[in-house]
């Protein structure tokens, strides 16, 4: 285990609209607020079209290959992340979604394109004086949280 101490900031009350790309809006709002870190809940509709990484094709393969899932039609989904800076500086949004509809769910990242259906409520919980960032890692490819 590794892991460093942040405080609390600012909370922000976000309401997505109709057609926005999820992760799109929140790294462009933590962009104009200067926001390095947070984590996020948010509820609301994921709309037909949006591409969740439902995991890796082979979850023990040496190559990660990314597992995608489309959303056929409107789901609810409810779901939680964290934004942190990559080496360049440029916060990422990291968030999974649990996008249910009928008696399926389908869990995945929000990476690929998440798309608001009416309505997304996310709450952001700013953290100040982070030091965590994303690094590369050149086993699996992933931009990796070092706290």
């Amino acid at each position: 285990m590794k892991y460093a101490e942040a405080k609390s900031g600012r909370v922000f009350v976000i309401r997505l609209e109709d057609g926005d790309i999820l992760h799109e809006q929140i790294e462009q709002f933590a962009k104009e607020k200067d926001i390095k870190a947070a984590y996020l809940t948010v509820l609301g509709g994921g709309d037909r079209g949006s591409v969740l990484i439902t995991g890796p094709k082979d979850g023990r393969s040496k190559t990660i290959v990314p597992q995608e899932e489309c959303l056929e039609d409107v789901h609810e989904v409810a779901g939680t992340g964290t934004l942190f800076p990559n080496e360049q500086g440029e916060t990422l949004l990291h968030m999974h979604l649990a996008c249910g509809r009928g008696n399926s769910t389908i869990t995945g990242c929000v990476r690929r394109g998440v798309k608001v259906w009416q309505v997304m409520e996310v709450i952001l919980h700013e953290l100040v004086d982070s030091t965590g960032v994303r690094r590369p890692d050149p086993t699996t490819g992933f931009e990796l949280l070092i706290p």
